[in-house]
């Protein structure tokens, strides 16, 4: 299965700034050999996950059946679904929901209102879990052991002049959001992006997920964030715990 998993990372290795790649850069940010590299590339372009134009290879879209085979096994993206958007009708504001996937959040669900940052976020889009706040929230609910050893491994750096990126501080910050409840971040991930996020839990009080809501600083300060958007927040995540399995 060594295989699978070098094909896996060669996919994975394709992002929104390396929509082409050649197999030397492919080999650099996977870490395989060039020859190893050239036969996972090769091999995606035969099934029809990959194209190859004689010196860049991309993804095609068949790599979205991989996606859709957990979206449609899974019950969670469509039970969220709904009551984020009411929210963000309510709220006026964006709201998601997302896992833990590595050291980074994945998003399984979102309602935009309007656009908050300068990259685009849709279901699929991957973010660090150190510096946003749904990722703080599911870090908090992980063993401090793991949450740290998860923390590290994605190397944070500072994305802007906000940015907590001590390890230490990063762990009391993680502590006092398991006794609050909640998490705000204040301009970690971008400029003016101001979010406030929620666990989501099962019904044997497991965090399996989180949900937030995103606004601009222009538009709210954290402290009115929290007074206007946490009693909703939390009304919608009593109600969907006895739902979520």
């Amino acid at each position: 299965m060594a295989a699978l998993e070098k094909g896996l990372a060669v996919i994975e290795c394709f992002d929104a700034a390396h929509d082409k790649l050649t197999i030397a850069e492919v080999a650099r940010a996977t870490d395989l050999s060039r020859a190893a590299a050239r036969r996972c590339l090769l091999t995606l372009t035969r099934i029809g996950y990959a194209e190859f134009d004689g010196k860049f290879f991309r993804l095609t879209p068949r790599v979205l059946r991989l996606g859709h085979a957990w979206l449609a096994s899974t019950a969670l993206p469509q039970l969220v679904q709904p009551f984020l958007e009411r929210l963000s009708e309510e709220m006026h504001e964006s709201s998601s929901a997302s896992l833990l996937d590595g050291h980074e959040i994945v998003y399984i669900a979102r309602s935009a209102q309007r656009r908050i940052m300068s990259v685009g976020l849709s279901v699929g889009t991957h973010l660090p879990a150190f510096c946003t706040s749904m990722g703080r929230v599911l870090l908090a609910w992980r063993e401090p052991q793991d949450a740290q050893a998860r923390i590290l491994a994605g190397k944070p750096r500072a994305l802007t002049p906000h940015t907590v990126t001590d390890i230490a501080a990063l762990m009391a910050i993680l502590a006092n959001i398991r006794q609050q409840g909640h998490c705000i971040v204040d301009q970690e991930l971008e400029l003016g992006l101001i979010s406030l996020a929620v666990p989501l839990f099962n019904a044997r009080g497991e965090a399996v997920a989180a949900f937030n809501i995103s606004g601009q600083i222009q538009r709210t300060s954290p402290q009115q964030m929290a007074e206007r958007f946490l009693p909703r927040m939390l009304a919608l995540q009593a109600m969907l715990r006895p739902l979520i399995t």
